[in-house]
């Protein structure tokens, strides 16, 4: 027996997100084009959750997973979105839409012990690497650990403590994207004015 519930569910995420993929300039889908509402409500859920992997994205959608294959390789194909592998994940961007710094940014900012190292970051650039552990609640080989990886990815610098690299950029990405990022990146967002120096 089906369970209307999760399909009305399902109907109804695809639906909010359609909305959003059908005010982008990102992708002309024909309305007739079967799939197509799914495909929207892709492109949406990407302009809301730049950098998602595949698995957060098929399961957010409530899609079945070769259904979730079937649309991003048709959208990739059509140019509508890029994917990027990032070790053992694939994220997905709206295509246009990003610097490779900014895929980069995005890709660490959906991991959570990066992500709240960062903001712990750009909310103090004196933090030290105990500040970062009590920020991330992790321990300190855990943010050496990461540290490395974001220095190889070039978002931050160890060359004199802990530097973000391109701030601005991060904390616009912060800003933007509070929302699917979490409770640390929504406080971050709230004390944004305070945060960005204007020097003119």
């Amino acid at each position: 027996m089906r369970d209307e519930g999760v399909d009305e569910s399902k109907r109804a995420t695809l639906k909010r997100f359609a909305a959003l993929g059908a005010t982008t300039p990102l992708v002309g889908i024909s309305a007739a084009d079967d799939g197509s509402d799914v495909r929207e409500a892709i492109v949406g859920y990407l302009a809301a959750t730049p950098g998602a992997h595949f698995s957060k994205l098929r399961d957010d959608l409530q899609l079945g997973t070769g259904e979730t294959q079937h649309h991003l390789r048709r959208l990739e194909n059509d140019g509508a979105v890029v994917g990027r592998k990032d070790g053992d994940y694939k994220r997905y961007f709206p295509a246009g839409r990003f610097s490779d710094f900014e895929q980069r940014a995005l890709g660490y900012l959906r991991r959570e012990t990066p992500r709240r190292m960062l903001v712990a970051l750009l909310r103090d650039p004196s933090a030290t690497g105990a500040d970062l552990a009590a920020a991330a609640d992790v321990s300190r080989s855990t943010v050496s650990k990461y540290a490395t990886q974001l220095d190889a990815a070039g978002l931050l610098s160890r060359a004199d403590g802990y530097v973000v690299e391109r701030p601005e950029t991060l904390l616009t990405l912060v800003v933007r994207y509070a929302d699917s990022f979490g409770a640390e990146a929504v406080a971050l967002a709230g004390e944004a004015d305070e945060l960005v120096a204007y020097d003119p």
